[in-house]
């Protein structure tokens, strides 16, 4: 594809990202492709993504350089502007970049002469009861141990507003959207509907609906299960909640889940792919569905998401599994699928390499 603007997105605090982001400089000035850094927050706040990618000069490419967080950010760019997003991995417990630091300039060049294959991902957006805002006097305990807060979210002026519909929120989320209690002794309530039917109410620590792609970040680590990002669903989950039913929710990707704040909850911060963007009082309520846009990333081969799994958390045998001594083939197959399951997305072992234990 032609890429003539670019965007960069770096991790500051990493020499290796901010060496990398030389690279990518550097193959820019070759090919004639400008390129702007954004979401840097050297004026110590930050904008709308709107205003982000026009001060970039609605970039065609967004290059993050960093682990999953730095890619977070560059997605939500990236996705109001439908432009690609190439994750540079540079991190440590990375599912969303796709290539280390020392191919980078190779990526590039696969980019650029259409040598790759676009990898769409489901996005969430919102509805709200009301427009999200920050209280004063919460904004300083947000602030600690964070960047600085992004803006609350603007209103969508291409959809319609309605009394019991809420008001549509200008968000994208790549991972997930959190309900999630402020303050440490008071859990938050809230009844819990999904495709505008109650499913229960809840007291919990936070309560999140996550993409099959962020099934692998919050979710997961408050219990949830793990799905294949080529999935289509939506995940909700209850962190430490106060009841028995404490297990996640798997809903088709047309059924929204819907959070309300009841009445003798605590306040609750609304937190979109980890950014805190608004607090909510008893009575509000947000409603969370699939996105009509979808993210394009580049991916330059097959994914290998489940050996990526297994590397990323570091999976390992069960002793019992393995007694017999026979070691387990790291690759179940090594031939390409007969006529009858052809149609079947089927990782092989790369050609030449011969089956590992």
């Amino acid at each position: 594809m032609a890429v003539n603007r670019l965007g960069l997105v770096v991790h500051g605090g990493r020499p290796e990202a901010v060496q990398a982001a030389d690279v990518v400089r550097a193959w820019c000035a070759r090919y004639g492709v400008q390129c702007t850094d954004i979401d840097v927050w050297h004026d110590g706040g930050r904008r709308s993504a709107r205003e982000e990618v026009a001060a970039a000069g609605d970039p065609d490419l967004v290059v993050t350089l960093g682990g999953d967080g730095t890619f977070l950010r560059g997605a939500r760019l990236a996705a109001e502007n439908d432009a690609l997003v190439l994750g540079v991995d540079l991190g440590r417990v990375g599912f969303l970049t796709e290539v280390s630091a020392a191919s980078v300039r190779e990526a590039l060049d696969a980019v650029r002469e259409d040598r790759f294959e676009p990898d769409t991902r489901m996005l969430l957006t919102l509805r709200a009861s009301r427009r999200l805002e920050m209280p004063p006097d919460v904004e300083s305990l947000m602030r600690y141990g964070r960047g600085p807060l992004l803006p609350p979210p603007a209103v969508r002026t291409d959809c319609a507003v309605d009394d019991e519909w809420g008001v549509p929120l200008h968000v994208t989320a790549l991972n997930d959207v959190v309900l999630e209690k402020l303050a440490r002794d008071r859990q938050v309530s809230v009844g819990v509907y999904v495709s505008g039917r109650l499913l229960a109410s809840y007291s919990a620590d936070a309560l999140l609906v996550a993409t099959p792609t962020g099934s692998t970040a919050y979710s997961f680590a408050a219990g949830g299960p793990v799905v294949s990002p080529r999935a289509e669903a939506l995940v909700f989950t209850p962190v430490a909640p106060h009841m028995t039913f404490n297990r996640s929710v798997v809903t088709a990707p047309d059924e929204p889940v819907g959070l309300r704040v009841l009445e003798r909850s605590g306040r609750a911060a609304v937190s979109i792919d980890g950014q805190v963007r608004g607090v909510l009082e008893p009575g509000d309520w947000i409603g969370v569905y699939a996105a009509q846009r979808r993210l394009r990333a580049v991916r330059l081969g097959p994914m290998d998401f489940y050996g990526r799994l297994r590397d990323r958390m570091n999976l390992t045998d069960a002793p019992a599994a393995v007694a017999d001594g026979t070691a387990t083939p790291f690759w179940s197959v090594t031939t390409p699928p007969p006529g009858d399951m052809a149609h079947l997305s089927l990782v092989t072992a790369p050609d030449g390499a011969a089956p590992q234990a």
